[in-house]
């Protein structure tokens, strides 16, 4: 190594050895954090919490480094910084439950210190059902408050008010099916809109073995079904394309049912608690709680399907590209309220607030939720990613039975991810 080469890595380091020096960090092991009483860990949190900004700051700001090598020496420096802050939080956050201090964690310290002048309301329509529990989660802890965001949730009985209201400015966010975002950017939506759709998906937001097809007590097989009416939420959008499949791999044809459009997942539900229809698609953990009062999974639409993408966070694009830091914050807080939620020690909590927010889902069935929503896994994604397979199975049967028929491919047509990307890099909670 020449001694010019020796001189440029000696300033890397001191370069990257200053810039983590900088970040102030509390010299207290913790071993001692059981010894503190309750203010002095509200101080020891604020000081972890502190050092966790000014470290994820140091990481943004490494590129700045005009010698290569020191971007990233400070940027392995910084993250490390960064990971240990995050650790003393997590412990100081247990010890102040513990000793059963006031928290007045940073979050919410935070949240309340912001103007509410300069938070973006965001209105979002949703079906009612336990995968809203990110949504609750975040508004119930701040999360969204912190990312600078107000958050309403509007329940939607179907998918043709939710799609129109969408498209034509009534909400900002749906979160729906991505099949709808196709429908309606191809124009084979059902209900007519004011405005040309320009709507996208943004991030994903359903588990794995989403969907099971649900039949009468007296209903066993496929068979069965022939002469009988299946309910599903619009004739030829959400899942009616995957229910169709999900009949033909079990030996039927679409002319030996009747499809009636009776609504949202609750509607269908209850509809078929009454006997209404012989089955329907219903998501988990629905599904578990009809075969509790004796009724059948007949299928799993993912052992007919493989990769298969359901719901979605969905936006129209000028909103999107005029409230992006609205968006990325919001991505950021649903995010962070999956992990809140699949971190056992916050079971209790979170099931107290499904039963607030659901309050005819009995005990049982909100453990059993938790169970199914919230296992490692196929529960919901903590990263909220897309399925692209899954965008593509859905093309697939969109091109096989939409009308005006398409031949549909390019999957890349229908979502967006530089709001995910971004919400990648903003601050998590403490203690997530």
């Amino acid at each position: 190594m020449s001694k010019v080469s020796k001189l440029l890595l000696s300033f890397s380091l001191a370069l990257a050895i200053t810039g983590c020096a900088s970040i102030q960090r509390s010299e207290m092991p913790e071993s001692r954090f059981s010894s503190l009483d309750c203010q002095a860990i509200a101080g020891q949190l604020d000081q972890a919490q502190a050092t966790r900004k000014q470290a994820a700051q140091a990481k943004r700001s490494s590129w700045k480094v005009i010698i290569p090598i020191a971007i990233g020496v400070r940027y392995f420096n910084a993250s490390h910084v960064e990971n240990e802050a995050e650790k003393r939080e997590a412990h100081l956050l247990q010890e102040q439950q513990a000793k059963g201090c006031t928290q007045i964690p940073g979050a919410a310290k935070s949240a309340q210190s912001i103007d509410p002048k300069k938070m973006t309301p965001i209105s979002v329509i949703s079906f009612p059902s336990p995968h809203d529990w990110p949504i609750w989660v975040a508004q119930e802890r701040g999360y969204f408050d912190r990312n600078g965001t107000t958050v309403s949730l509007i329940p939607t009985a179907d998918s043709k008010f939710q799609l129109a209201g969408l498209i034509d400015g009534k909400f900002d966010i749906a979160m729906t099916g991505i099949d709808n975002v196709v429908a309606y950017m191809e124009g084979q939506g059902e209900a007519p809109t004011q405005a040309a759709p320009d709507i996208f998906a943004f991030m994903g937001a359903s588990n794995q073995g989403f969907l099971r097809l649900v039949t009468l007590p007296e209903v066993k097989t496929f068979t069965d079904l022939k002469g009988k009416q299946l309910s599903v939420d619009a004739l030829t959008t959400g899942y009616a394309f995957v229910l169709r499949k999900v009949l033909e791999e079990g030996g039927l044809k679409s002319s030996d049912v009747e499809f009636v459009s009776v609504g949202g997942l609750r509607q269908r539900f209850d509809a078929l608690m009454e006997k209404k229809q012989a089955g329907t698609l219903l998501i988990s953990p629905l599904h578990a709680a009809a075969q509790q009062k004796g009724f059948n999974i007949l299928a799993n639409a993912e052992d007919v399907l493989g990769h298969y993408q359901a719901s979605v966070g969905a936006a129209r694009r000028d909103w999107a590209k005029n409230n992006e830091a609205a968006l990325a914050g919001y991505i950021r807080a649903y995010m962070d309220a999956i992990a809140w939620l699949r971190n056992p020690a916050n079971e209790a909590e979170a099931v107290a607030i499904l039963s607030k927010k659901m309050p005819n889902m009995t005990e049982p069935m909100a453990a059993q939720a938790y169970e199914v929503l919230l296992n490692a896994d196929n529960g919901l994604d903590p990263r909220a990613q897309l399925d692209i397979k899954g965008i593509e199975t859905v093309l697939a049967l969109r091109s096989a039975y939409g009308q005006p028929r398409k031949h549909l491919t390019e999957a890349g047509k229908y979502y967006d991810l530089q709001y995910h990307a971004e919400a990648i890099g903003l601050e998590k909670q403490p203690g997530i």
